[in-house]
This record gives C-alpha cells, structure tokens and sequence, in this order.
C-alpha cells in the first residue's frame, strides 16, 4: 500500500508529532504535562521559512480531522445516526488547524512579529472563534488539561480559560524557539556536529520570557488562594444514579425505573446525614430524571393541543383536563419531598400548553419539602442535534419521517432563573440563613460566555446567585472519556465566577467544586453514588465576570489582522510578479 506523498512530508510529521502528544494529554490518557509541550512541533512549523511537502495545508487538515475524531470518538456513542454528527464536528474543527499554522506564519514571516507572541494570540483567538461559532464548543481545549493545577487556573477569573490558554502556548512557544531551526528538519545541519567547545545549537533566551510569564500567573494564583473569603453554606447531596440513557427509552416503565433507584439513593442521603447528625438543605437530581412531566397552562392557551389530550373534546374542557394532569404529576413531587423531609431540585421535561401549540423544554424544578413549585428554569443554550435540529421548524417532516433519533425539538428558555435556599448553620432557627442557587443544565457548563451572562443578568435583576448547579444526564456516552471532558468544565466555570459549583450527573462525574475550582468531592464513574456537599460560599470578585472575555477578544482581532495582512502581502507579490513578467 502507496500513502500519498503528503502524508510522508515533514509538514505533516511533525503535525502529526504535536496532535499525538495533544491528544495524550488529554482523557482518557490524560498526561496533562504534554500539553505544555504539544504545541512546540506545529510552532516549529511556523517558524520555518517554507512549509516542506506537496498540499501541506491539506496535510495539517488531515491531522486536525484525525485528532478530533480520536478526541471525541464519544459522540458515535448514543446513536447511530449521531456517528455523521461526530464526522461533521471533527471535519469542521480540523480548519482551525491549518488555520492556527497559516495565521501565525503570516504575523511571523509577513508583520515580523516574534513566534512567541504571535503563536499564542492566534491559539487563543481561534479557540474563542471556536467557543461561539455554530453554538460553540469548548470541551478539549488545552487550558482543561491543568485543572489540576489549582493556582495557575486562578487567572481564569482575569481572562477565563482562555488566559490559561495563552499561557500554556506561550511557553511552549518559548520551548520551540529555543530549537534550531533548519529549512528541512530532515536534512543534516549546514556546518558539521559542534564539538564540545563550540556554542550550544539551540537558544538559552527564550527561557527567560516562558519563566517571567509563569512566575506572573503562578504568583497571582497563590496570592488569590491566600485570600479566600469563605463562609459556610448549606448541606447539599448530590445524587448520582448509573442508567445509560437510549433514544426512544421514554416510555412509564423506563421513568420509573429511573425514579425508583434515583429516589432510593436520596433515602440513603438522608440516612447518611441524619447518621452524622446532620439535616439536608436541599437533594440534587440530575437532568431528565424525574418521573411524572411539569405542565404548565397559559391563560390565553387555545385548542391546540395533541390528541393523547384533547381526544374528541376542546375549549374549556380541554384546558381543564390539562389542568387535572397538571396537579396529577405535581401530586408526584409532594409525595417524594414528604418522604424525604428535604426540598428537592430536579431535571425533567416541561410541556407548556399555550395559545400557538406546545411547548417543550428541558427544566430544571425547585420543589419545597412540602411539594409546592418554588421555581422553574428552562435551558436556555440547546446541543444543536442533541436537542433540537437546524431548521426543522421549517420543514417538521424531519422529525416526522425519522430520519433523526430525536421525535421533536426542544424550546430554549427565555432567561435564568435563581432560587431562593434556606439553610441553618445549627439547629437552632435563630441561625436560618437565605443563599440564593442557579440552575444550568448538561452543555451550558461547558461554555465560558454562557454561564457568565446567565450570571450577569441575575446580577442586574439584584439576584446574583451565590453557586451554581449543574444537572447533566452523560448516560449517552457510556463512561467514556465525555464524561471527564464534561466535569473538568465545572472547575473552570467555578473560577471564572468565584462561585462554588456542583454537578448532579447520571453515570457521573457529579462533583462539589469549590471557588478556586478545587474539586472537594467526586463521583466514580459510571456507577452509583451520593455526595454530601457541605458548600463553602465566596465573596470575592471576578474580572471575568464584570468584563468577560476582552482579553480572548483581542487575540481574535489579531487573528483577522493576520489574516488581512497575509492576503495583502500575497496580492501585492502576485501584482509585482505580473508586471515583472510584463516588464
């Protein structure tokens, strides 16, 4: 068997070179230290004069398809059909491969600017571009590797992810530049090997900058740990059951085989605090794992509805027996907190009947311990294809005709929602104490922008909330590596806010993360588990959160810069070589 020559080329070896050690820094091998050199083969790229080999960008995008589909193999996992999903994606993040070596080649060989600053601003631009492009999606980029690493995440709650980001190039562009650079990395060198007087082939310099950069970011981070303001919080358990979820599984056997092993984990919950004393503020559900609906009624709600309701009635009487199913399922949620003694916060479907047709959302429910609704959110950010599919409004015969696993799309919701928790630090009611919660559900995690502005507008409504939960279903994905790529997202989203932020996730990893992203508690995975999370709230402040994503932004701007420049440059060298020709 012959490869094509551009798969022999240097150009695509050492691509090849930087997505391998990529991809094992990341889950599920998770080598986390390669990540500050996976980047040096493809700014070594950058740094020679000519790209080596035939159709070399064609190359670098070949690698990048290879790398995204190893990375997020899971997505073939919940469905067939979800496999040509999983093509698309990895098809379409492999540009900001070739786009990542072209952008910063032209800073470096057209505008002169050193690698060092040019390789980092054009990673960080594009991975903004790629946070916000076609919903976004940030699961795999870089900066997740080093969440461990609890003060150097700490400059998220400066630049989010994206300052770790620049970070981890920076120096690994440093590392890059410190190698000789050959215009044929598979040529001997020019002169002969040096002897053991001559000077070192490599540069010592660029050592300085990576070390400077590194003992900026490192400082900052043990200075905002040390001023910590904490106090305590409430008692939460957080319930992590282990059934792999199934298209089509919706039916009353599978729901109440969800509820019964959901609601046996909450009774040994309450067992577990009561056996050390304690009492439970609040019991945390994961995503869709309620048994009975929420409906809810407009009051201008008209006769469009589906038959399993409406049957051969309409008008009033149509609207009445929606009203008797409504109370029926809320009767439901009095039976499980009755018998827990503890509010409950749980995901489910909503079905809102009003004047144009129904609505569908995926909510999260707060219920008092004595069954009443206290609160309701509705996912604002859907999973294109997961929830919903691009302009089937337009044409429903998709879903009608299957030619998806989905039966119909979801609604996004209109706003975030915060919830009001009362808790006590001691038994005694003089010492009952109010923190405010907010919901977000599954993927809204995993997006920098969107838990931030969820958060900021709470903040405009005097609501801000004082932590976060997530509710997530990862049953689809079987225990893979989707399931770490999801839950290393909480500790970012805890850092960038300050806030303390839970997961509820079936099959797991459900976690208790404090306000430095300091993961306090976690599930194992894809088994069951219930985690008694005694919260520590935070005061302090976060840039991020008052001026978002600027710095990121910048680093975009630059990017189309390049960009504009390169073709500039190229045009003008294509106008000269013409008139030479004609000269």
């Amino acid at each position: 068997m012959t490869f094509p020559r551009c798969f022999k080329s240097p150009t695509f070896l050492y691509a090849a070179g930087g997505a391998v050690l990529l991809w094992a820094a990341l889950p599920p091998m998770d080598l986390w230290p390669l990540a500050w050199i996976a980047p040096v083969p493809w700014v070594v790229l950058i740094r020679r004069k000519e790209l080596a080999g035939p159709k070399a960008y064609l190359a670098l995008w070949m690698i990048g398809f290879s790398f995204w589909l190893a990375a997020l193999h899971w997505l073939r996992l919940p469905h067939p059909a979800t496999s040509i999903g999983w093509i698309a994606l990895a098809a379409y993040f492999a540009f900001y491969v070739p786009a990542f070596i072209a952008l910063s080649r032209s800073a470096v060989h057209r505008l002169r600017l050193p690698v060092i600053l040019a390789a980092p601003v054009v990673w960080t631009g594009l991975e903004l571009a790629r946070a916000h492009l076609l919903t976004g999606m940030s699961m795999g980029d870089i900066a997740h590797t080093q969440y461990r690493w609890i003060a150097l995440i700490q400059i998220a709650d400066l630049a989010g992810e994206h300052g770790v980001t620049f970070a981890i190039v920076f120096v690994a562009a440093c590392l890059a530049r410190m190698l000789p650079c050959e215009n044929s990395p598979l040529s001997p060198p020019s002169s002969s090997l040096p002897s053991p007087l001559s000077p070192l082939p490599f540069s010592i310099w660029p050592l300085a900058p990576a070390i400077m950069l590194l003992a900026v970011v490192l400082s900052y981070g043990y200075w905002r740990i040390a001023n910590t303001a904490s106090s305590p919080g409430p008692r939460i358990a957080l319930i992590q059951g282990s059934i792999d979820a199934v298209f089509g599984s919706e039916d009353r056997k599978v729901r109440d085989k969800f509820y019964a092993q959901y609601f046996a984990l909450s009774q040994d919950a309450v067992k577990k605090a009561a056996k050390n004393g304690e009492k439970l503020d609040l019991i945390v559900w994961p995503e869709i794992f309620f048994k009975e609906r929420l409906i809810a009624l407009d009051a201008d709600a008209g006769d469009n509805y589906p038959e399993v309701i409406q049957g051969k009635i309409s008008g009033e009487k149509a609207r009445e027996n929606i009203r008797l199913w409504a109370a029926h399922n809320m009767l439901a949620f009095a039976e499980t907190t009755n018998k827990l003694g503890t509010p409950i916060l749980v995901g489910l479907d909503t079905e809102n009947y009003t004047a144009s047709g129904v609505q569908y959302f995926n909510s999260a429910a707060y219920v008092s311990k004595a069954g009443e609704l206290l609160g309701r959110y509705d996912k604002i950010h859907l999973v294109m294809f997961g929830e919903y599919i691009p302009f089937a409004d337009l044409f429903p015969w998709i879903y009608e005709k299957g030619l998806t696993p989905l039966s119909g799309g979801m609604t996004p919701g209109k706003e975030p929602v915060a919830f009001d928790l009362k808790y006590r630090l001691r038994r005694s009611a003089l010492d009952e104490r109010t923190v405010r919660i907010a919901a977000n559900i599954c993927y809204e995690s995993v997006l920098s922008h969107v838990i931030r502005k969820q958060v900021n507008v709470l903040r405009e409504k005097n609501q801000e909330p004082d932590m976060l939960i997530n509710l997530s279903n990862d049953g689809w994905f079987r225990g893979s590596s989707e399931l770490d790529m999801h839950f290393v997202c909480g500790a970012f989203r805890a850092v960038e806010c300050r806030k303390p932020f839970l997961i509820a996730a079936n099959t797991g990893f459900s976690a208790s993360i404090d306000a430095n992203g300091r993961v306090l508690q976690k599930g194992p995975r894809h088994e069951t588990e219930t985690l008694l999370a005694k919260v520590d709230l935070d005061s302090r402040r976060s840039f991020y959160l008052q001026y978002g994503d600027w710095p990121a932004g910048l680093c975009f701007a630059g990017c189309i810069f390049f960009a504009i420049a390169g073709i500039w440059q190229r045009d003008r060298r294509r106008i000269r070589n013409a008139r030479e020709k004609t000269s």
